[in-house]
């Protein structure tokens, strides 16, 4: 089954968790919240000036945090037209449309050119509104020679049986993939040099303190946020769909947080620099140097960081509400 088939497949049994999250009557941040895009930005060299692209960005919070914070030139594209125009008039209203721009296109069509973007970040659910390499191969197609690709994505930590992964990602609203999928389809399309870190190992997100990537529904959510979010739930589901997307959630976050089969990662790569033409020879007719004693680029995969939410800064007051996943509505 495609990616595309599998979002009909959803929408016909219901909303998916990221579905319902979606209907929030307030923009608030992806899974891994703040601190997660402030390592991206870090990673990623991102300053004064610099274009980035989000893709999947859906009400731009993403996007807008790397402007306010980063100062970059911001860019975000979604392939729903009423995130995207919610986007652009909360750009707007923040005074930030010189700085900010926002398109609404397929995830596996974008609409910029070859290779205009310093860093392209891919927000969570891009492979499951788009077959992965063509999504991923887009992300590499508009990132410049020598900039970032990153991509947030979550990825089996097992082997999963090809029919349980298919249910799981239909309900999830995102298609997990192992993580040495996601290298192999990045490393075709021209990524180098990656490297990745786990926000949702036992050393980071479930550390006594630390801010969880996938924080139960009860914890970010007034009861009046929550009822909001069945009312819109229910006028495009029903009833029906609704109880059907809730009583997933006790599979996934068993799967999250006992079986830990599940978990939210965050890769980064190079596009690789175009090969230069080779040399002739000297003036004199000489070869030119000899290939063999040449090092080889870094290909190499660097080992998952540990401690990451220690290294990081506080972040302080500011946009630091995250997306929960999966859901676990605990009010009566």
């Amino acid at each position: 089954m495609t990616a595309g088939e599998a979002g009909s497949s959803a929408a016909a049994d219901g909303p998916s968790m990221l579905d319902l999250i979606r209907l929030s009557p307030r923009p608030i941040f992806p899974p891994g919240g703040r601190d997660l895009y402030r390592q991206i930005a870090i990673l990623s060299d991102m300053e004064a000036g610099r274009e980035v692209l989000v893709v999947g960005c859906g009400r731009g919070v993403t996007a807008e945090f790397f402007v306010r914070e980063f100062e970059v030139q911001g860019s975000g594209v979604d392939d729903r037209p009423d995130l995207v125009e919610e986007a652009e008039d909360r750009a707007r209203r923040e005074d930030l449309q010189d700085r900010l721009q926002f398109q609404s296109a397929p995830l596996d069509e974008l609409p910029y050119r070859d290779g205009v973007f310093d860093v392209v970040v891919a927000e969570l659910g891009l492979t499951a509104r788009a077959e992965p390499a063509d999504a991923m191969g887009e992300l590499v197609r508009v990132t410049k020679p020598g900039g970032r690709v990153v991509l947030v994505q979550p990825v089996w930590k097992a082997p999963v049986p090809e029919e349980r992964r298919r249910i799981l990602g239909r309900h999830l609203g995102a298609h997990p993939l192992m993580m040495v999928e996601v290298k192999r389809i990045l490393r075709e399309a021209g990524v180098h040099r990656f490297h990745t870190e786990a926000w949702s190992d036992a050393d980071t997100a479930f550390r006594s303190g630390a801010r969880k990537p996938f924080p139960d529904f009860a914890e970010l959510f007034t009861l009046r946020e929550k009822l909001a979010i069945l009312r819109r739930a229910w006028r495009r589901w029903g009833w029906k769909g609704v109880r059907q997307a809730l009583s997933r959630e006790m599979e996934v976050h068993r799967l999250l947080t006992r079986e830990r089969i599940l978990g939210l990662d965050m890769i980064t790569g190079v596009r690789r620099l175009p090969p230069e033409d080779p040399e002739p020879g000297g003036a004199d007719g000489a070869p030119g140097p000899d290939d063999s004693k040449v090092p080889a680029s870094d290909d190499s995969d660097a080992t998952e960081a540990p401690e990451v939410g220690e290294a990081l800064a506080d972040p302080g007051p500011g946009h630091d509400e995250q997306i929960p996943f999966p859901l676990n509505d605990s009010t009566p």
